[in-house]
């Protein structure tokens, strides 16, 4: 499906809410402390804060007011898409890495795409706290701060993600090393698309909100975020989980993928 051509002339906009909407969860945040936001748990024992809640509903309003009558799922809501899963929708995390923002780590962000036919068509992607903002449009280039992102620069041989996980993956492959911690799923992959890791990892479990707008910012900086088969992601706007994925800055894709999978392979049964 072509790329509604209004849509690409929405990302100075969506940018822009991204960073009105971090603004505000920084009323909340304390760096290195508590959150002074109230806090309670959800389904599967998951905290969500009242910042949460407030970016949830400032989000959907001014995202409506850009581009009324398309879909909307979101960590906090969903609403899905009436006529199939092809049309657009907006999917997004208010707060992606809440237990980050929560106890004062600085790395979670605010995370925004717009999909249409089963793939991500703008995203804004923003952490606050670092006052870094990743922007993409399909076709169009990722950006970070305002400045292209060239596809092919290279990047430190560094591996983020689940530590179990990655310490087994490392044992697969050679030549990379582990990153620390990086909280935020979405930031985590975003920081292949510039290059401040060479891949990252996600465990199962990740939903679309948590990926499709760090998606687009890697692919349009010459990465790839892959099953572990090597197929794309296909967003419908539904809640349902992922299995394990890769995002890679590119030429390694296709070994960090075999050692990814031998890593599940040798992991220990229950």
């Amino acid at each position: 499906m072509a790329l509604n051509p209004q849509f690409d002339q929405l990302l100075p906009s969506v940018s822009a809410l991204a960073r009105e909407a971090g603004a505000l969860a920084m009323r909340w945040f304390r760096p290195g402390a508590r959150t002074t936001a109230r806090v309670w748990s959800k389904e599967g024992d998951s905290p969500v804060t009242e910042a949460d809640v407030a970016l949830d509903r400032l989000l959907e309003d001014r995202l409506g007011a850009l581009a009324p009558d398309i879909g909307w799922l979101s960590e906090e809501a969903e609403r899905h898409p009436e006529n199939g899963s092809d049309a657009p929708a907006w999917i997004v995390d208010p707060i992606d890495g809440t237990r980050a923002f929560l106890s004062g780590d600085p790395i979670w962000a605010v995370s925004i795409a717009l999909t249409e036919g089963g793939r991500p068509r703008i995203a804004a992607l923003y952490l606050p706290a670092v006052d870094r903002l990743y922007a993409a449009v399909a076709g169009g280039g990722a950006f970070v701060d305002g400045e292209r992102i060239a596809p092919g620069a290279p990047a430190p041989r560094l591996v983020a993600g689940p530590r179990m996980l990655l310490d087994r993956l490392l044992t697969h492959v050679e030549g990379f090393a582990a990153h620390p911690k990086v909280p935020s799923l979405a930031a985590r992959i975003a920081m292949v698309a510039d290059r401040r890791l060479a891949a990252a990892i996600a465990s199962d479990g990740a939903r679309e909100w948590d990926l499709a707008a760090a998606d687009l910012v890697v692919a349009e900086a010459g990465g790839r975020l892959t099953d572990l088969r090597g197929h794309a992601i296909r967003y419908d706007a539904s809640p349902r989980r992922h299995g394990v994925l890769l995002a890679s800055a590119g030429a390694d894709h296709d070994a960090l993928m075999t050692a990814a999978g031998a890593a599940i392979a040798a992991r220990p049964s229950s």
